[in-house]
């Protein structure tokens, strides 16, 4: 950030007074910009065992696939963006389950949450950010076209609680870059 959103001086970046983080000020109007992790919504969406997923047709990770999910909008809830993103990329209605997994993803400043989900009729599509949309045994899951890490933890948390039929919410932390597990693994 290099300019206030508020009256348009350049901005300095400080500890304000009474906080205890580095933030972009404005030494004119003290304006203080915080910028917050962005909250990423999305489904599990199930058809009759099988789980929907989408090709990427967007930058990052183009063709690879997901989980339907994006960025959570303001004014929504979580369980609203969830199901806005699963009807933009899969062009699927789904009843939500549960809160299913919550992912911190400190180092891009991010926070994942897909929620269990059961398309209504079976119905789905491609949309605009989507290639191709496909429904896939869980033994079929094509694990190394998986587009994040965060999508294939909670695919892999599906596939062992519904061995169990027990489906608690996960959380838990990813604190690495992509390809950094792979080297670390291999030192």
């Amino acid at each position: 950030m290099k300019y206030c959103s508020s009256c348009g001086h350049p901005v300095e970046h400080r500890i304000p007074a009474g906080d205890n983080r580095h933030r972009f000020v404005c030494p004119s109007c003290d304006t203080i910009h915080y910028q917050n992790p962005r909250i990423v919504a999305g489904t599990v969406p199930i058809w009759e065992g099988k789980v929907l997923l989408c090709r990427r047709a967007i930058e990052p990770r183009y063709g690879y696939w997901t989980l339907p999910a994006g960025f959570m909008e303001n004014s929504e809830t979580t369980l609203e963006a969830a199901t806005r993103e699963t009807w933009e990329e899969a062009l699927a209605e789904v009843h939500i389950d549960d809160l299913y997994t919550i992912i911190h993803v400190p180092h891009i400043d991010q926070v994942h949450m897909f929620y269990r989900a059961t398309l209504k009729t079976g119905e789905f599509g491609a949309g605009e950010e989507s290639l191709e949309s496909k429904l896939f045994s869980l033994d079929e899951i094509p694990w190394d076209e998986i587009s994040f890490p965060t999508v294939k933890r909670t695919l892999e948390h599906f596939i062992e609680d519904i061995e169990h039929s027990v489906f608690p919410v996960h959380v838990s932390d990813i604190r690495f870059r992509m390809g950094q597990q792979a080297k670390k693994a291999a030192s």
